[in-house]
C-alpha cells in the first residue's frame, strides 16, 4: 500500500515527489510513456529560474529526478493502462499488474498534436517546435512558420513577430477557428503572411539534423513549392493526458481536469498538477509550482486521516 502515487515524471510529477518525500511519505512515481514529459522534447531551457545560462530540457528534468531519489522517491518505469478510483484504497494498472495507493496526483500532462510527417517527428527540438513562449527567443532575424488556425496560432504568431524576420502562418483550411479579435491582430502585424488552403507535406532537412525549409501544397490549385524556413512552430492544440480515467475525474469538454480549488479534483484524494489541468500558462516553471502544491495537499490530507 503507497501512501501517495504520482503519475507522470515531467516538471510537474518530479516537484510533486521531491516535497512528497522530504515530508516522508516515499512516494511512487510511475513514469508514463514520456518519461521526462515535454521537456524531454526540448533541447535549451533559457526560462527556468536558477539557470543564468540556460539548461537542457532532459537535464532539468533528470536532475529533478535525481533529487527526488535522494529523498525516498520510488520510480517505476511503465504507464498505467486502467484506474479504478471509486474506493479508497485507489488502485492503479500498471501495465497489467494493479497497485493500491491512499492518495493519487495526476501529473499526466498534455501531448502537443503534431502533424505526424515523419521530418517532422525526426526534427522536433531541432527546429520543430510546439511551444512559442520557450524557443521563439531562438530565433531572432530568422524566418518562422506557424501551423494552425485557432487562437493559439495567432497568439503564438504574434509573439514570435517580435523575433523573426518574418512569420508564415500556414493553414490547411480558408477559414480559421480563432476568435474575430485575434485574427485582426495578426492581419493588422506587418510580419505576418497567411498561406491557406495549404497543407505541409515535408519538413527539411533531417540529413542535416536541423530545420532548412518546408515543402508545402495548395490544397485548392494543387500547386507544390518549397520554402525556406529556420523555425517550425505547431499550433494545432494539445491532448490532456487524462483518457484513463474517463467517467472518474471531472475534465472539460477538451479532457482537461477541472479544478475543485487548489490542486483538489472532483475524488477526494485525487489530486492534479500541470499541464493536464492547465490549458494556459503551460511552462516548466508553473508545472512546478503544481507539483508543490499537489504534494503538500496530499501531505495535509493524510495528516487529517492520522496516516
Amino acid at each position: 500500500m503507497h501512501n501517495v502515487v504520482i503519475m507522470g515524471s515531467g516538471c510537474a510529477g518530479n516537484t510533486a515527489a521531491i516535497y512528497a518525500a522530504r515530508a516522508n511519505l516515499k512516494p511512487l512515481v510511475i513514469s508514463g510513456h514520456e518519461a521526462g514529459g515535454q521537456l524531454s522534447l526540448t533541447t535549451l531551457v533559457e526560462n527556468f529560474p536558477g539557470f543564468p545560462e540556460g539548461i537542457n530540457g532532459p537535464d532539468l528534468v533528470e536532475n529533478m529526478k535525481k533529487q527526488a531519489m535522494h529523498f525516498g522517491a520510488e520510480y517505476l518505469h511503465g504507464a498505467v493502462i486502467d484506474t479504478d478510483l471509486s474506493q479508497r484504497p485507489f488502485r492503479l494498472n500498471v501495465e497489467g499488474e494493479w497497485i493500491e495507493t491512499r492518495t493519487l496526483i495526476v501529473a499526466t500532462g498534455a501531448s502537443a498534436r503534431w502533424l505526424g510527417i515523419e521530418s517532422e517527428q525526426k526534427l522536433i527540438g531541432k527546429g520543430v517546435s510546439s511551444c512559442a513562449t520557450c524557443d521563439g527567443f531562438f530565433y531572432r532575424g530568422r524566418k518562422i512558420m506557424v501551423i494552425g488556425g485557432g487562437d493559439s496560432a495567432m497568439e503564438e504568431a504574434n509573439f514570435l513577430s517580435r523575433f523573426g524576420s518574418e512569420v508564415t502562418l500556414v493553414h490547411r483550411r480558408e477559414e480559421f477557428r480563432a476568435a474575430k479579435i485575434m485574427l485582426a491582430r495578426a492581419h493588422q502585424n506587418p510580419k505576418i503572411k497567411f498561406l491557406t488552403n495549404t497543407v505541409v507535406e515535408e519538413v527539411h532537412d533531417v540529413s542535416k539534423g536541423i530545420v532548412t525549409g518546408v515543402r508545402l501544397r495548395d490544397v485548392k490549385a494543387g500547386r507544390v513549392w518549397e520554402q525556406d524556413v529556420d523555425g517550425f512552430f505547431l499550433a494545432i492544440g494539445h491532448i490532456p493526458n487524462t483518457k484513463v480515467f474517463k467517467g472518474q475525474i471531472e475534465t472539460d469538454a477538451d479532457g482537461y481536469i477541472l479544478s475543485k480549488g487548489g490542486a483538489r479534483t472532483n475524488i477526494a484524494g485525487v489530486f492534479h498538477a500541470g499541464d493536464v489541468q492547465d490549458r494556459t500558462y503551460r511552462q516548466a516553471i508553473t508545472a512546478a509550482g503544481a507539483g508543490c502544491m499537489a504534494a503538500i495537499e496530499v501531505e495535509r490530507f493524510l495528516e487529517a486521516e492520522g496516516h
